[in-house]
């Protein structure tokens, strides 16, 4: 099933968000316009904006307000992939080279910053402060997960409650946000509003999960950067915790960490190899598909029609993806 399939029936009001973003991120100034067209023209998803239109499906849908919405939440799912670079010191995403690659560290920095302003700009013209407040609590949640990763890099002492109050501020809130942003904006009503926030939680929870698998299980080629990314990074993600349970493969890291300002690379294949062989992948898709069940039961409140049929395709495509 082709991800796009399940939401054709918003592909030409997902053109119009396309072209808001390229006019949206114009900059008078040259070298910032460059940097932000780059980013923007790398691609992605979408993830949020579909979220936000497919949620705003169960009220009074209307463009010019979804819109603007919808471009926020992708400007600043934007700007955090740009800082995330830069934190991460990541030369390539989806295969091309980061802003902080071509640029550097400050020319990223300032781009980042400069596509927030952006998206915040845009929101403005949306009149209903709850919304904002959502916007406002998510945006700081974001940043506070950022700063727990940063913490956390090359810790091994961590457990599972850590890791998912990372993924759910690094990740979930941001769906979860799109949803409800969505719903609000269409005036839905509280309990609609509830459930698709309910949705987007569940489902960025999945998502993340399912993208910290595929970092141990696919290939260079398919994630467009080099495979056991995380690791190297000292990001200590879902599937190697469940494989610290063996104590081999904990010591492993634990000396390939030892001087991790110096780490190679080629210290941690053999080690990202045996998780992607053990059984913590199946463990933590385990957990993903737990996310996903709640996912699915957070709709069975909402009425039938293409939206919720979408949502529900959407979420069976997340727990299935190879990429």
């Amino acid at each position: 099933m082709k991800l796009a399939r399940t939401y054709a029936f918003i592909k030409k009001d997902l053109s119009v968000i396309e072209e808001t973003l390229e006019k949206t991120v114009y900059a008078n100034q040259p070298l910032l316009q460059e940097a932000a067209t780059q980013l923007l023209k790398a691609g992605g998803k979408r993830l949020r904006p579909i979220f936000l239109l497919l949620a705003s499906q169960f009220g009074s849908y209307r463009l010019d307000q979804v819109k603007k919405a919808a471009c926020s939440l992708e400007l600043i799912h934007m700007a955090s992939l740009v800082h995330d670079d830069v934190i991460d010191d990541s030369d390539v995403r989806r295969g091309k080279p980061t802003v902080k690659a071509k640029w550097d560290n400050q020319v990223a920095m300032l781009t980042g910053d400069f596509i927030f302003a952006t998206a915040l700009q845009q929101f403005t013209e949306i009149d209903n402060p709850k919304a904002h407040r959502v916007l406002s609590k998510t945006m700081i949640e974001l940043t506070v997960g950022e700063i727990e990763q940063i913490k956390d890099k090359y810790n091994l002492h961590q457990n599972l409650r850590t890791y998912l109050r990372r993924i759910k501020r690094k990740t979930a809130l941001l769906i979860s946000s799109s949803c409800q942003i969505g719903a609000i904006v269409a005036g839905a009503d509280k309990a609609t509003e509830q459930a698709l926030h309910n949705y987007g939680y569940y489902m960025g929870m999945s998502y993340q999960i399912i993208d910290d698998i595929l970092d141990f299980t696919s290939s260079e080629k398919q994630l467009g950067k080099p495979a056991g990314s995380d690791l190297f990074q000292g990001n200590i993600t879902l599937p190697a915790l469940y494989a610290m349970d063996d104590q081999c493969i904990r010591q492993d890291l634990q000396t390939a960490f030892f001087d991790s300002e110096n780490l190679d690379m080629s210290l941690l294949e053999p080690i990202t190899s045996q998780i992607a062989k053990s059984d913590a992948i199946a463990r933590a898709r385990q957990l993903s598909d737990a996310y996903l069940q709640k996912a699915h039961n957070s709709l069975s409140s909402l009425p039938n029609n293409e939206a919720k049929e979408a949502l529900e395709n959407i979420a069976n495509y997340i727990g299935n993806r190879k990429i």
